[in-house]
């Protein structure tokens, strides 16, 4: 009886003490909680902070600017030429007025965000002219058919901004200025921003090499990437009818762009030259004649739209899209109309292919559609 008793009395201890230790068990589990609940908001966030990158939260802001040049816009004539035929007397012929010049382009440079052109005329009514072999001018109100034609800054460093002297130079900034169109070149810089980007402009003439003028340029670079500028530089250089740059022409384009240039534009040889890539930048040698009152009825009337597609992220260029559209200086191949317009057909193909004939250092197949640089590869 005794064994029996001492087996049963053995077996309630060990059930109690199951029900205790299931009971402290779960008292603890709760007091856990209660503990927890009273953390600091900070201390329960510590975790999460760790494993989230501090860039996660960091957005990328994607821009993209496109650029159009134009070469020689000689938007006048020289009086020794004959009026009847002459660039100023095609307005007051067509019914578009001073929107005739650019009408078959217009469709193109109004989608850009900026187009910029040579300027290689005088716009003003004086009759005193330097001493040379051509002159040009056109009345100021011919500068509308800049306004007309989209194009919102002009290029005025070019050895015709001077044909009517200290006078004609500055009457054509000032029919510029009513038209409220920017100009740059022979001590002028513009700067604009587009899409919150800021665009840099410089013209010069290049015809030297020499210790100051190099020493100007750098400095005038130097002054707009201060600002986190893309810098555009036009020089009006080379040699009249050469279709290769010569060697000055690539020192001084190379010069510019070692000292913080992203783009080169060229003109003065009235026929184009080809496009270069260097260093991850773009120089155009000579973009040719455009909407050309110099001449009525040049032997080479083939030019090109130079269209570049900046990309940014976060503010920084990081990309630049480069296109060429093929056109003619006229409507018409028999004679100069000085209405520009856009190659169609084996005319854009063949112009297409001596474009890339003339352009060895592109590093790519030029054409209508863009081709993009990456700026970041040294």
């Amino acid at each position: 009886m005794k064994k029996s008793h001492h087996i049963k009395f053995n077996k309630k201890i060990i059930i109690r003490n199951l029900l205790l230790l299931f009971i402290c068990v779960s008292l603890s589990l709760i007091a856990v909680k209660i503990i927890s609940s009273f953390k600091k908001p900070n201390e329960a966030n510590n975790t999460a902070k760790v494993l989230t990158p501090a860039t996660s939260n960091v957005k990328k802001i994607n821009t993209e600017v496109l650029l159009s040049a134009l070469g020689d816009c000689t938007i006048g004539t020289d009086s020794k030429f004959s009026y009847a035929s002459s660039l100023p007397a095609m307005a007051q012929q067509s019914s578009n007025g001073f929107g005739y010049y650019f009408k078959n382009v217009r469709r193109i440079l109004s989608k850009d965000d900026v187009t910029i052109a040579n300027l290689e005329t005088t716009f003003t009514n004086s009759n005193d002219k330097a001493d040379k072999q051509f002159n040009f001018k056109a009345d100021s109100d011919y500068a509308k058919s800049l306004t007309l034609g989209s194009i919102e800054g002009v290029n005025i460093s070019n050895n015709h901004i001077y044909d009517y002297k200290q006078k004609g130079f500055v009457d054509t900034k000032n029919a510029l200025k009513k038209e409220k169109v920017n100009y740059f070149g022979e001590g002028s810089k513009w700067t604009t921003k587009i899409k919150g980007q800021s665009i840099g402009f410089l013209g010069y003439r290049g015809w030297s090499l020499d210790k100051s003028f190099l020493d100007k340029l750098k400095r005038d670079i130097a002054q707009l990437k201060k600002t986190n500028s893309v810098v555009i530089i036009n020089f009006h250089w080379g040699a009249e009818g050469a279709y290769y740059p010569v060697d000055a022409q690539k020192k001084l384009a190379h010069f510019a762009i070692d000292n913080g240039a992203d783009i080169i534009l060229g003109h003065h040889p009235h026929v184009i030259e080809g496009i270069e890539q260097y260093k991850n930048k773009i120089i155009a040698y000579s973009l040719g004649n455009f909407c050309f009152g110099g001449n009525p009825n040049p032997n080479d009337k083939t030019t090109f739209i130079f269209q570049s597609n900046l990309k940014f992220v976060n503010n920084n260029l990081t990309s630049i899209g480069v296109r060429v559209i093929p056109c003619s200086i006229s409507s018409v191949n028999y004679t100069n109309d000085y209405c520009p317009t856009p190659f169609i057909g084996n005319a854009k193909i063949n112009l297409l292919s001596k474009l890339n004939k003339l352009s060895g250092s592109s590093g790519f197949k030029l054409s209508d559609k863009f081709f993009y640089i990456n700026t970041n590869i040294n």
